[in-house]
C-alpha cells in the first residue's frame, strides 16, 4: 500500500500546472465576471451574460501559456500571465495577442478593414499578471520605454502590471495560489503531494475556496501528468544535443582516417564513444570519400 501511494506521489506534475488552472478558472464566467469587477470597480452594469470570452487558441498560444481575452461593454480586456521569472519580452507576447484578437473580432463582426466604412473596434485594456515577487519591478510597462529608450514611436503598446496585494481579490488570490504551488513544489518536487497541500493550504486561507472545493478533482487532474510536456521535450532536446555531439565525433573520425593518423581497427581505441553501428557508419563513410 505504502508502495502505491509513494508512486502517486512521483508522479510528476505538470510544469504548466498553473497555467490550466487559469484557463479553467477564467473560463468560468462568475469568476470572470469577478475578474472585471477588480479591474472596474466603478461598472455597475456588467454581468455574465455581457461578457464575451475571446481567448485564443492554438494560435499565438500552445498551452504554455495564459493568455486570456474578454469583451464587455465595449473593452477588449487582455490578460496576459507572467510566471515567477520575470521579463520584458512578455511586451511582445501582448501586442501579438492584441493584434491576433482584433483581427479575429473584424471576422466574427464580419467588418472589412479594407473599405472605406470606419470599422467599430473596442478600446483596448492590457494587464501582465506576475506571478512572482514585485521587487523593485514597474506597474506599467511600454513598447517604447523597454526596447527604445522612450523614443517616440508610430505604434505604442503599453500594460498595467498587476502584483499580489493585501487585498481579496480573484486575482491576488490566484497569485498567492500560484506562490503557494511554488513552495510546495520546492519542498515535494513536482509531485501529487504539492498539489494536495497546495488546496488544501489555500481553502484553508480561503484563497480561490469556491473554486477549489467545486472543482478540485478537476484541478488535480489539471495539474498532473504522466506524461509531463516539459519532460518530453527536455528529452528530444537532450536527444538532438547527443546526436550533433555524435555526429561532430564521427566527422573528426572520419578525418583522423583520411589523413592516416589511426587505422580503422584503432576506430573504437581513439573513439570508445562511438557504438559499434556507429563505426561501421565512419568505416563506410571513409571508404566512400578515399
Amino acid at each position: 500500500m505504502q508502495k502505491e501511494t509513494k508512486q502517486t506521489q512521483d508522479v510528476k506534475a505538470k510544469r504548466t500546472a498553473k497555467n490550466s488552472v487559469f484557463l479553467d478558472l477564467f473560463q468560468n464566467k462568475s469568476y470572470l465576471l469577478k475578474l472585471y469587477k477588480t479591474l472596474h470597480p466603478e461598472d455597475i452594469t456588467a454581468t455574465e451574460d455581457s461578457l464575451t470570452n475571446i481567448t485564443i487558441e492554438n494560435v499565438l498560444t500552445d498551452n504554455l501559456y495564459n493568455d486570456l481575452g474578454f469583451i464587455v461593454n465595449n473593452k477588449l480586456m487582455i490578460l496576459i500571465e507572467a510566471q515567477s521569472t520575470w521579463t520584458i519580452n512578455i511586451l511582445i507576447r501582448v501586442l501579438l495577442y492584441l493584434a491576433q484578437s482584433y483581427h479575429e473580432y473584424f471576422q466574427r463582426t464580419n467588418q472589412n478593414y479594407y473599405k472605406s466604412k470606419k470599422v467599430k473596434i473596442p478600446k483596448p485594456e492590457l494587464y501582465v499578471i506576475f506571478t512572482g515577487n514585485k521587487g523593485r519591478k514597474p506597474d506599467q510597462i511600454s513598447l517604447s520605454k523597454e526596447f527604445f529608450e522612450g523614443a517616440e514611436l508610430d505604434i505604442e503598446v503599453k500594460a498595467t502590471v498587476l502584483y499580489e496585494n493585501d487585498e481579496k481579490d480573484i486575482i491576488n488570490q490566484y497569485i498567492i495560489f500560484c506562490k503557494i504551488f511554488n513552495e510546495h513544489t520546492n519542498q515535494h518536487g513536482m509531485t501529487q503531494k504539492a498539489i494536495t497541500e497546495t488546496i488544501r493550504i489555500c481553502k484553508n486561507r480561503e484563497v480561490l475556496r469556491e473554486y477549489l472545493t467545486q472543482r478540485e478533482k478537476e484541478v488535480v487532474t489539471i495539474m498532473m501528468s504522466l506524461f509531463d510536456e516539459e519532460q518530453i521535450m527536455e528529452s528530444y532536446i537532450k536527444s538532438e544535443r547527443y546526436e550533433a555531439a555524435q555526429d561532430k565525433v564521427k566527422e573528426k573520425a572520419i578525418l583522423m582516417l583520411q589523413k592516416g593518423k589511426i587505422s580503422i581497427d584503432e576506430i573504437q581505441i581513439f573513439f570508445p564513444e562511438l557504438s559499434e553501428e556507429e563505426i561501421e557508419e565512419v568505416k563506410d563513410e571513409a571508404m566512400q570519400l578515399a
